[in-house]
């Protein structure tokens, strides 16, 4: 990436991630990035802080793309992408991060031959942290797979998939921050109730989660073996084990990825027949 150009198609929170990201890692000089948005005031703050260039103009950053980040939002994604079929090169690999829009949509619309790679990250990756699926498109090559897991490496982990799963992976690691939050939330309402200072539940439920986490993901261990070293004989533990599973949590949060995944789908489905071409579904 070092020799390339690298163009931001939108310039929202996952696209400040990832030019931090990139600059961060030192793949890229500031000079060799662009991003363009609606918003002349969020290209200004990203011209302030990351010192990359913006324009209001998305011809203009596809122009300069060796490497093309398609960061917009789903509704608008149709709007954008003559602009991209027009003036796009062929040489240029672009990676969309548009939640639910499927590959063969974007390859109905832009030129034939189009190198493309669908990503799913998450809001983690804000803070380094993130979990990415990325799948290839029609014309992708390893190469350019590398190249993607790359990038998102440097926002946390990566998985390449098939694409027919992304739709499984926005359910579980894309809405999972939701859920998580509302773990911690409720970690820190039970603190409270038992008698912790509001900020003190906060800190201890998500510093929890947070090392609970990191725990597992350093150790390699299986989450039921790490939930055992935690569980002694009748053991405070195991009373509030019982507790969760009385109260349905594993079969509540595998619900929540299973409607999560369907309602994915049914947006994917609505964005195929939005871009078809021709209006036609």
């Amino acid at each position: 990436m070092q020799n390339q150009n690298i163009g931001f198609l939108g310039a929202g929170n996952m696209a400040g991630a990832m030019i931090k990201a990139l600059l961060n890692a030192a793949v890229v000089s500031p000079e060799r990035i662009m991003a363009s948005d609606v918003r002349d005031d969020r290209l200004d703050d990203l011209h302030r802080t990351y010192g990359v260039m913006t324009t209001m103009d998305n011809a203009e950053v596809v122009q300069h793309a060796d490497l093309l980040v398609l960061a917009v939002k789903p509704q608008v994604v149709d709007k954008v992408l003559p602009a991209m079929a027009e003036h796009m090169r062929p040489e240029t690999v672009t990676i969309s991060i548009v939640a639910g829009v499927r590959l063969a949509a974007l390859e109905a619309r832009l030129p034939a031959g189009t190198r493309l790679v669908r990503a799913m990250p998450n809001t983690p990756a804000m803070v380094l942290a993130g979990a990415t699926a990325i799948a290839a498109g029609t014309h992708a090559s390893p190469e350019d797979m590398r190249q993607a897991k790359s990038l998102f490496n440097m926002l946390g982990k990566t998985v390449v998939l098939d694409e027919n799963l992304l739709d499984a992976v926005t359910g579980l690691s894309g809405s999972g921050p939701a859920y998580v939050m509302l773990m911690i939330e409720a970690l820190a309402d039970g603190g409270v109730k038992v008698g912790l200072h509001r900020e003190t539940a906060l800190l201890l439920a998500a510093q929890t989660v947070y090392g609970s986490a990191k725990l597992l993901l350093d150790s390699g261990e299986h989450p039921g073996r790490l939930k055992d070293m935690v569980t002694s004989p009748g053991g405070t533990a195991i009373a509030g084990l019982h507790t969760l599973e009385a109260g349905g949590l594993r079969r509540t949060l595998m619900d929540a990825v299973e409607n999560a995944t369907k309602r994915g789908e049914e947006l994917g489905e609505q964005l195929d027949r939005k871009l078809a071409p021709n209006g036609k579904g």
